[in-house]
């Protein structure tokens, strides 16, 4: 009869103790970064990448947070012919931001986003409003990326 209680107790530690941690490691786990946003910048005729073919380069950007006037980190990956323009520094925070896209010293499109950052137990970034202004574009779901359209 002992045995049986110790083996009882001993279950009843184990799944208890196993269901604390199962919860613990859920709210360790239950974060989620927002999503980045990317940028490739093509000829609107052609389709062809403007830095792929050598009309831009990629030391001509400037991202420029028009709210303080200050530059805007941002990283430009250049992989298999696709040049993308990346900035991951949205909605790390709820904010609005307003950025413009400069090449050359020549504003190529703006960009608004109204984020709010969520921490109810899952932190994660709801995007309220994304807008991209004097430029028309194309966005593919597939990929996330933006097509900013250059005539």
């Amino acid at each position: 009869m002992k045995n049986i209680f110790k083996i009882s107790l001993l279950i009843l530690m184990v799944v208890f103790v196993g269901c604390t941690n199962q919860l613990e490691s859920n709210r360790k786990l239950c974060f989620t970064p927002p999503s980045g946003f990317n940028f490739e910048i093509v000829n609107k005729t052609s389709g062809e990448n403007l830095f792929t073919n050598g009309t831009y380069q990629s030391n001509q950007i400037t991202i420029i947070d028009l709210s303080n006037n200050s530059k805007v980190p941002f990283t430009f990956i250049a992989e298999n012919g696709q040049n993308i323009i990346s900035i991951h520094t949205i909605g790390w925070k709820t904010e609005k931001i307003n950025y413009t896209i400069n090449i050359e010293e020549k504003a190529i499109f703006s960009l608004y986003v109204d984020a709010t950052r969520i921490s109810d137990g899952c932190s994660y970034t709801e995007f309220n409003e994304v807008a991209i202004k004097n430029s028309d574009f194309e966005f593919n779901q597939n990929t996330g990326i933006y097509k900013i359209l250059i005539p």
